[in-house]
Parts: C-alpha cells; sequence; structure tokens
C-alpha cells in the first residue's frame, strides 16, 4: 500500500516541473524613444542597456528630432542595429519639430534671456565639435560608421499607442529625449498613458541653473536639454494620468565615459565594444543610467515623490521643470512624480559593461 505522504511526494515531483516552467520571468517589454544621435554617445549607448539584457524584450525604438535631426538619428541607430544584429527590432520614425517650439523661436528668446548653451539640432556643432546643418532638417550627411542597408518605418505615435494595446500594463515606455512623440500618442489616445506600464525619462533637472558659465563644473551638464526644447510636450506628458512616472536627472551627472571606463568595456573584443571604443563620447552617461533603471529599479537608492510640471509661458522661465509638495501642488493635472535622488552607480558601472559586452547577437 502506498501512505499518502508517498502519494503527494510523487505527484509534487510529477508537478514541479510544470511549476516551474509557469513561474518563469517574462522579459520586461519596453520602446525606447530617444534622439539617437551618433555614432556613439549617450543616445545610443542607452539601447546596448536593452538589447544587452536577456530579461528585456524590446518592441521597438522610436526616434525624436532632439540633439540631432530625426532622420539623420534614425540612420545611426539602425547602422549601430545592423552592428550588433539586431535588425529585428523596430526603428520607428516620430516627430520632426517640436509642437510649437522652433529654431526661430529660440534665437529670438536668446536675445532677451541668454544664450542657450546646447541647442541640439538647431545647433552649429555636433556632440563631437563637428560642424552641423541647423536649416537643413531632412539631411544625412555621410556617417563615420558606414550608412545602414536598412530603413526605418511607420510613425512612432502610432507604433507606441498599438504596443501598449496589444500589451496593457505591461509596457515601460522609456523615454531619453525630448517627449514630442510621447505627447503626440498622448493627445491622439487618451488612453495611451493609463495603458502603459510605467514612464521612465531623462530629464528634469531641478537642482541646478539653465544659464551655465562654468566649463570647469560638473553642473555644466546640468541644461535641461529634453525638456527645454519641446516645453509643451513635456508639459502634455506630465499632466497626462500615467500609472507611474520616474524621473532620472541630476543623477545621472554621478556618471562618466572615462577612457578607463572605455577600456574596460572593450576588454571583450566584439563588433559592439570596438563600435563603443571608437566613438564614445566623454560624457555624463545619461540615457545610460536612464535605461538602467527602466530596467532595473533596485538601482535606485534614493528618491522623492513630488508633483511636477513645466513652464510654458514664453518668458525667462520657459521650459524650466516646476515641482511641488502635496500640500502646495496646483492640481491643475500635473501627476506624481518619483525623483530618483541616488542610485547605486558602481553597480550600474557593471551592469552597463555587462550589457555593451553582451550587445551583439550570437
Amino acid at each position: 500500500m502506498i501512505s499518502y505522504p508517498s502519494i503527494l511526494l510523487t505527484v509534487g515531483l510529477a508537478i514541479a516541473p510544470a511549476i516551474d516552467t509557469a513561474l518563469a520571468v517574462e522579459p520586461q517589454l519596453i520602446v525606447e524613444d530617444n534622439d539617437f544621435m551618433g555614432p556613439g554617445g549617450t543616445n545610443i549607448q542607452s539601447a546596448m542597456m536593452l538589447i544587452g539584457n536577456s530579461d528585456v524584450h524590446v518592441l521597438g525604438f522610436t526616434v525624436v528630432t532632439g540633439d540631432g535631426w530625426r532622420d539623420e538619428e534614425a540612420a545611426h541607430l539602425l547602422r549601430f542595429l545592423e552592428i550588433a544584429k539586431r535588425t529585428d527590432i523596430p526603428v520607428v520614425p516620430g516627430a520632426l519639430v517640436p509642437l510649437v517650439n522652433s529654431r526661430p523661436r529660440m534665437l529670438v528668446w536668446e536675445k532677451s534671456y541668454g544664450e542657450v548653451l546646447w541647442k541640439g539640432a538647431w545647433g552649429e556643432v555636433t556632440p563631437t565639435g563637428k560642424p552641423a546643418h541647423p536649416t537643413e532638417p531632412f539631411k544625412v550627411p555621410p556617417q563615420a560608421e558606414g550608412a545602414p542597408t536598412i530603413k526605418a518605418g511607420g510613425i512612432a505615435a502610432d507604433f507606441l499607442i498599438e504596443q501598449v494595446h496589444r500589451y496593457p500594463h505591461e509596457v515601460t515606455i522609456l523615454a531619453a529625449g525630448p517627449l514630442t512623440n510621447i505627447a503626440l500618442a498622448i493627445r491622439l489616445d487618451p488612453a495611451f498613458a493609463t495603458l502603459a506600464k510605467e514612464l521612465v525619462f531623462n530629464g528634469a533637472l531641478i537642482g541646478t541653473s539653465l544659464n551655465l558659465s562654468d566649463a570647469g563644473s560638473k553642473s555644466l551638464f546640468a541644461y535641461d536639454f529634453n525638456i527645454r526644447f519641446d516645453p509643451e510636450a513635456a508639459h502634455i506628458v506630465l499632466t497626462a494620468p500615467w500609472r507611474k512616472i520616474t524621473a532620472v536627472g541630476d543623477v545621472t551627472l554621478d556618471t562618466m565615459m572615462t577612457p578607463q571606463l572605455i577600456e574596460r568595456l572593450a576588454s571583450k573584443d566584439t563588433p559592439v565594444t570596438r563600435y563603443l571604443k571608437t566613438y564614445a563620447v566623454h560624457l555624463p552617461l545619461w540615457d545610460e543610467l536612464t535605461a538602467a533603471i527602466a530596467v532595473d529599479p533596485s538601482l535606485v537608492t534614493e528618491h522623492a515623490e513630488v508633483f511636477m510640471d513645466v513652464n510654458t509661458d514664453h518668458g525667462a522661465d520657459y521650459g524650466t521643470v516646476h515641482i511641488w509638495p502635496d500640500n502646495l501642488a496646483p492640481h491643475l493635472g500635473e501627476q506624481k512624480v518619483s525623483i530618483v535622488q541616488r542610485a547605486n552607480i558602481d553597480r550600474f558601472m557593471e551592469e552597463f559593461i555587462q550589457a555593451a559586452q553582451s550587445s551583439v547577437r550570437q
């Protein structure tokens, strides 16, 4: 006769594999929206945090004008994905210009209130100091890393809406550039924000000034370009009913792409690490840390919960982020935002190295 404990043990062993399979962690679903200027640099390098992580499924990359013009950015991203052998991931072009702001408006603003330090696509030079093309939005100059053979397609706002409807409450929207595409998705589909899992964005540098002159201070990097380039879009995004919003801003200034880090990245020879060694720019890892926190929230060691909005009046404060505690907030639609104040930078660096070295599909 078989005792009950023996029966239970046998049944337990029989169903254990099924239980393990059922409890397997599903990959995290992410769409990254960014101004993917390249080659190298923080925009492109943020993609490595996603494609180099087996626990992440990148549904697509959506491209917005910011640090460069949209079409040139898309070309750099497409070529990087070819190098990483990840041409399976869609690249979807989005907004060519901000909702209201423009280069002429910016130039007029400068006459009254002072120089805009980083002008992105509207500036005269690229992040590496090469001549830019501020009045030629459709120009795609020859690329140092070579031209891509694949193409982008679709409309970013439509793609974003499609993904959150396909996977309701499962898709993290990672926004590391101006928020124009995200705002357009919100305006096209009022359910968009509520259907997303969360928004993690790079921006809201609340502890620093718009006009900075001390080139020897790390606060030089505190000009909040992502918000200032399209303040109206940022206002729309920050007043939409997201389930959760995380802002990664000042904490990114604790990071830097140094020669030592580049050597560590290149210690494993792959097409991606060779790309990094050739094109990495010695600047903070703004977008990389934002992407890392979207993937691994446990990197955050200190945060503050506040209400947040953006000033859209066309005066000296245009594009400035405003925050309030609950008892002082206007409550005119602004949402609660978790501002990352401190993060485990050492662990982030290790995760970045590992992801970068694992970014090439075998």
